[in-house]
């Protein structure tokens, strides 16, 4: 039996987008079906591999996206928002295989389950590339996005803190607003592609603040506390307004978490 680390690994490793995304669902059916032993015998890439395209830029060096609901605009967002899933999938796996061993199966069952959403919204915004004449690869791409895993590579406690629960929440934020950009240019399918990253990303979040919570009091600290001081030492950005309230609420990130770190 294939361990579950070696397969988590095997994906990280794999660069080829369609080979990551195929290679990712393949890993969470064999854990879903008990094909996987629960060991961990190896680590964990410290980057996972990429494709050769996107060229990875410094978010200074990031061309603009061009205004209003021209072409050019419409397919550079989409493009921005499929790299930011792709990224997400090895965000997920990483977490799972990185942490796993101390965090137990749960855990690992909750990130190969966001794992796997985020293999299937990159699938469907690269298929909406592909029907706006465009490819994933075809733009530079934030070259970022892995930071804060790097940063927080240590800790579970940090890496929860911070990808989760302030980097998908900020997706909760902006992300209703994106939606409607989106359907006034008569963009149905984008709004509807949208619509269910935004349910999903709810959940996610979710996970993040309820392992987090457990964290914390397994360690007898204060959830609210640790996280606004990992946040401050780890987060290399702002937590800026404005807020999706309701949303993060659903997430289980309440407003007393957030409001003093804003800026």
């Amino acid at each position: 039996m294939t361990t579950l680390a070696r397969a988590i690994r095997a994906v990280l490793e794999t660069g080829d987008p369609r080979a990551k995304v195929m290679g990712c669902r393949a890993l969470v059916r064999d854990w879903r079906g008990g094909r996987l032993g629960f060991i961990f015998d190896c680590a964990m890439p410290e980057e996972p591999s990429r494709p050769a395209a996107p060229e990875l830029l410094p978010p200074g060096r990031m061309p603009k996206r061009g205004k209003g609901g021209s072409e050019r605009a419409r397919i550079a967002l989409w493009h921005a928002l499929a790299h930011i899933e792709f990224v997400a999938i090895d965000l997920a796996l990483d977490m799972a295989g990185r942490f796993g061993a101390e965090m137990g199966e749960s855990f690992v069952s909750d990130f190969l389950s966001v794992a796997a959403d985020e293999a299937m919204h990159f699938a469907l915004i690269e298929r909406h590339l592909h029907s706006l004449g465009s490819r994933y690869g075809a733009l530079p791409a934030h070259g970022g996005l892995w930071d804060a895993a790097r940063e927080t590579s240590h800790d579970v406690a940090a890496r929860l803190a911070v990808v989760p629960m302030v980097l998908e929440a900020r997706g909760l934020d902006v992300t209703p607003a994106t939606l409607e950009r989106v359907r006034a240019t008569g963009d149905e399918r984008g709004a509807r592609i949208l619509e269910r990253i935004l349910d999903d990303e709810i959940v996610h979040v979710r996970f993040g603040s309820t392992h987090f919570d457990a964290v914390c009091r397994a360690r007898g600290e204060s959830p609210e506390s640790q996280w606004k001081m990992l946040v401050r030492r780890h987060f290399r950005g702002s937590v800026k307004p404005p807020f999706n309230d309701s949303a993060r609420d659903r997430a289980g990130l309440s407003r007393s978490f957030y409001a003093a770190l804003a800026s």
